[in-house]
């Protein structure tokens, strides 16, 4: 049996932080650099005002190990945006 698999692993990810609920993942890239440009459109797009209100961090996490026996580590925090144009600093 074959399994296809991605020619490079999705290693990079930003978490948003709650603290009184699951982590809820914002943006999944393959470079912490992909993920900090992308991040704060897609968070902007999956909270609502409420929701964005409640993040309490973002965590910035890598994936450690082989693909099926890893997890993931986090590396640094990055800023919560407060509008459409912030930058995500960690």
């Amino acid at each position: 049996m074959h399994y296809q698999q991605e020619e490079r692993a999705q290693n990079w990810r930003a978490v948003a932080v709650f603290p009184d609920r699951p982590e809820q993942l914002i943006y999944l890239g393959l470079s912490c650099q992909q993920v900090r440009a992308g991040m704060v459109a897609s968070f902007f797009e999956m909270f609502d005002d409420e929701e964005r209100s409640l993040v309490t961090s973002i965590s910035l996490q890598r994936w450690t190990g082989t693909p099926d026996m890893g997890k993931w580590q986090q590396t640094g925090t990055m800023a919560v945006p407060e509008s459409k144009l912030s930058v995500a600093v960690a």
